[in-house]
């Protein structure tokens, strides 16, 4: 994921997921970005019409290159990373909590 510097499995690591999907445990802030990047690579797919594996690995990284300017922007605003090892889990009442 050019966006966020990692690997989807260092990405994975980082948020202590095993099977778990990624995209289910990520913050609104990393969800936006990677939404930015697919729809980047979508639309710059569109325009240059690539042909072949490498091409479209190159598209691929032009449009998380996007997301990855974006990225860089708001955590200099904010002066902290946006990317969180945060999952899903966090914020769920554990099953032995009753839940009201």
């Amino acid at each position: 994921m050019e966006w966020s510097d990692m690997r989807t499995k260092e990405y994975k690591k980082l948020k202590g997921l095993k099977k778990e999907n990624l995209r289910d445990n990520m913050t609104n802030v990393e969800l936006a970005l990677n939404i930015l990047a697919e729809a980047s690579t979508a639309e710059i797919s569109k325009q240059k019409n690539p042909q072949g594996f490498k091409q479209n690995v190159t598209i691929a990284r032009e449009g998380g290159s996007v997301a990855k300017v974006a990225r860089k922007q708001l955590e200099e605003k904010l002066g902290s990373s946006v990317i969180s090892s945060s999952k899903a889990s966090d914020f769920l009442p554990s099953p032995t909590e009753e839940i009201e």
